[in-house]
Order: C-alpha cells, then sequence, then structure tokens
C-alpha cells in the first residue's frame, strides 16, 4: 500500500491527514485512547510537548547569515503581510464584535500572519532565484502562535500573561541559537522536521469534534480565498517595491499548516477563546488546503507575467541597438565618395 504517496496528494498532507485522523476518533470514539501510559500521551494532552519540539526545530532553521537584499525584501514581505492580518482582524473585531460570516478574529488572524515555508521554498526555487528562497530567513519569525499572541495582547483582545508568552517564543529562540552556532545541528533537525508535524496534527485533532466541521466549513474556504488575494496583493507588491519580482510575495500568499495549531495554543493561554477555538481549527485547515491549491497557481501566473515584460524589454533594447546600424545602411553614399 502506497500510504505515504496518497497523503502527500492531499495539499498539506502531512499535517491535513492526521489531523482529520485525530477528529475522527474524538468525534466517534472520543475515549479510546484514552487508557493512560504512552497511548494517552499521543491524545491532545500530548499537544503542547509535540508543538513545543516543533517550534524549537523551527527555530534551528533562523540563520543570521544572510544577504541584506534578503533581508530587506523578507522584512518587506514579513511586514505586509501582518500587517495587513492585523487591519484586518482588528477591523473585525471592533466593527463586527469578532465575528464576519461566520469567521472569527482568532482565525483570520491565524490564518493571514503565517505563510507555508515549504511551499514558499519550493515555488521561489521553480519559479524565482537564489534571493527570493532567501527572502525566507526574514519571515520565519511569523511561524507558531507568538506573533497572533502579541497582536491580540497589544489590542486588549486576549489576557495572556507575557511569561506564558515568553514560554511561546523560547524554543524557537532556543532553536535558533544552536541553529547559527552549529550548521550540523542546524541540518540534523530541518531535515527531521516534517517528522514531527504528523504527530503535531494528530493530538491537535483529537480535541476537535466533527460537530464544529459542518458549521465552520464554509466559512473555512472564504477564509481561503481571502488570505489568497488580500496578503497575495499587499505580499506583491510589497516586494516589487523593494526590487523583487513579485514571486517572493505571491509565493508567501498562503496559510501555513502549523498555524492550524494556533487557535488551540492561544485558547491554552486565555481560556476564554477555549469555546471558539475548534472552529476556528477548522477554518484555518480549510485556508491551509486552499491556498495550498491556489497559491502555486498565482505565483506561476506572476513568474509568467514578470518572463513576458522581460522578454519585451529584451527586445526593445535589441531594437535600439540595431537601429544606429541599420538607418546608416540605409543611407545613400555621400555625393563624390568613391570606392576604394
Amino acid at each position: 500500500m502506497r500510504i505515504y504517496q496518497f497523503i502527500n496528494k492531499v495539499p498539506g498532507g502531512l499535517m491535513v491527514v492526521p489531523l482529520f485522523i485525530g477528529m475522527l476518533i474524538n468525534t466517534f470514539a472520543p475515549n479510546a485512547l484514552k487508557i493512560g501510559g504512552f497511548t494517552q500521551a499521543l491524545t491532545n494532552q500530548g499537544y503542547p510537548t509535540v508543538l513545543a519540539m516543533y517550534l524549537f526545530t523551527v527555530g534551528t532553521k533562523m540563520t543570521l547569515r544572510a544577504a541584506p537584499n534578503m533581508l530587506k525584501r523578507g522584512f518587506g514581505i514579513l511586514l505586509s503581510k501582518v500587517g495587513i492580518a492585523i487591519l484586518i482582524s482588528l477591523a473585525i473585531a471592533h466593527w463586527f464584535h469578532g465575528n464576519f460570516v461566520g469567521l472569527s478574529t482568532l482565525a483570520v488572524l491565524a490564518a493571514m500572519n503565517d505563510t507555508n515555508g515549504g511551499m514558499f521554498l519550493a515555488l521561489t526555487s521553480t519559479f524565482g532565484n537564489k534571493e527570493d528562497s532567501g527572502t525566507y530567513v526574514a519571515q520565519s519569525i511569523e511561524t507558531g502562535p507568538f506573533v497572533t499572541m502579541i497582536v491580540l495582547v497589544g489590542a486588549g483582545l486576549a489576557n495572556i500573561p507575557w511569561l506564558t508568552m515568553f514560554s511561546v517564543i523560547a524554543p524557537i529562540f532556543a532553536g535558533a541559537i544552536l541553529g547559527n552556532l552549529d550548521s550540523e545541528l542546524r541540518d540534523f533537525f530541518s531535515k527531521h522536521e516534517p517528522l514531527i508535524v504528523p504527530f503535531m496534527a494528530f493530538t491537535l485533532g483529537q480535541g476537535i469534534n466533527l460537530k464544529a466541521v459542518f458549521v465552520a466549513g464554509a466559512p473555512g474556504i472564504l477564509l481561503g480565498v481571502a488570505v489568497l488575494v488580500l496578503t497575495g496583493i499587499v505580499c506583491i507588491l510589497a516586494d516589487r517595491l523593494l526590487g523583487g519580482s513579485g514571486v517572493a510575495g505571491a509565493a508567501a500568499s498562503s496559510t501555513a499548516g502549523n498555524a492550524t495549531g494556533t487557535p488551540q495554543a492561544i485558547a491554552l493561554a486565555d481560556h476564554s477563546y477555549a469555546a471558539i477555538a475548534p472552529a476556528a481549527t477548522v477554518q484555518v485547515a480549510a485556508s491551509v488546503i486552499v491556498t495550498a491549491v491556489l497559491t502555486p497557481i498565482l505565483t506561476a501566473w506572476v513568474f509568467r507575467r514578470q518572463q513576458k515584460k522581460q522578454m519585451q524589454l529584451n527586445a526593445q533594447v535589441d531594437l535600439a541597438r540595431r537601429e544606429p546600424q541599420d538607418e546608416g545602411e540605409n543611407y545613400p553614399p555621400p555625393v563624390g565618395a568613391s570606392n576604394r
């Protein structure tokens, strides 16, 4: 049986498939794995531990050895993506009392401000250049629930102690320090990051009841389209303004698979979000799938458009170079001139 190949055919499969398996177990046999010992450790009770492992692994990839232009464009794309996420989520919080067509402030913020890093690197490697891929060094700061926590606390929408917030980012910092001190450690953890993802998704899924899926499904699709269009526009513009082609900006118009864990992480830190975290998780998961399908299409379109512009520019340059020679050849020889 080619189970692994089947999972990889699903957009964000290593995250999405285990997530839904966990949801099925929690919905139809919620006590099946709650038998104590190591088995129960792989239920939702073990989610914080697995999430900490994942955040540490992500942190090891944050290297400071990047060209200034990469950092400039990377931070430009990062600030654009997070900025539009903040504006829209705060608008929903204050103008629509935290709920717009079934989408909560938590779901919108979690989905919009976290880019699918694996997809970004794959797309920029295919359609871009090394500088495009290198911009993810700065963008990787948005990985995980920390940025969402900062925004919610800063806007007065959550009551999360600073020590709790530090406990979220501490594994990332620890990983970043080790990753910068030793490249072999960085390579080791980056190679094994995919191993943690299914366990994180499985334990997360066991905190969600499928009944919430039917309530939150349609808004989740809308959320995915909104992430693509809104963050895509601002990120492409930021990339171009900072000297890029727009490919890196388009590749950033997605929702990361690990963003599905953000609502639950917020709920663990502030219990007032516990009621809406399951629906928000499903909506973010839907956004992961929608953007996994549409972001590559957008990136390919931007790439082809850029190529077409470059070909037209090259043609104009070639024409300008040939014109003086062509005009000289068409002029008749001066009167009285002789061929020697």
